[in-house]
């Protein structure tokens, strides 16, 4: 059943050692033709910029964004009962990152001036609105289980 050549376990040593490769197979050592040339025609420099006609700058966006988002976050946990707390919180937040990011659409600075509007609404609505509407629910019913 078992070769007397192979050693424990049915696997010895090979019988012959492995082939050499033969040149031109697998990955050539160097050769012209491989990969990028090393010198050759290359592309000119830019021209400078003349004065005066700098690139405009990019507007920025991300206050009026951040204002949007908080609001929305905020709103969301204004409707829950256990984490009105952070929304009155990040309502407050998107109040002001919603009015500095309508400031900067106003001086031209950003485009978003309807997303950073949006985001002060919901902060307003998240922080004012929700909780007053919930004191108000609180209180109706707190005064009719006194009248039972």
């Amino acid at each position: 059943m078992s070769n007397a050549s192979q050693g424990g376990g049915g696997f010895g040593p090979p019988q012959q050692p492995p082939p050499q490769p033969t040149p031109g197979h697998g990955y050539p050592q160097s050769g012209p033709g491989y990969g990028y040339p090393q010198s050759g025609p290359s592309y000119p420099a830019a021209p400078p910029v003349a004065p005066g006609y700098a690139t405009p700058a990019q507007p920025n966006n991300s206050m009026g964004t951040t204002g949007l988002v908080l609001g929305i976050i905020g709103l969301v946990c204004s409707l829950t009962f256990f984490l009105w707390f952070f929304g009155v919180v990040l309502g407050i937040l998107a109040i002001i990152f919603g009015a500095v990011g309508r400031g900067k659409a106003k001086r031209g600075e950003a485009t978003n001036k309807g997303a950073a509007t949006a985001g002060l609404v919901c902060g307003i609505v998240a922080t004012v609105v929700l909780p007053l509407l919930g004191l108000v629910a609180f209180a109706t019913f707190v005064g009719s289980a006194n009248t039972f």
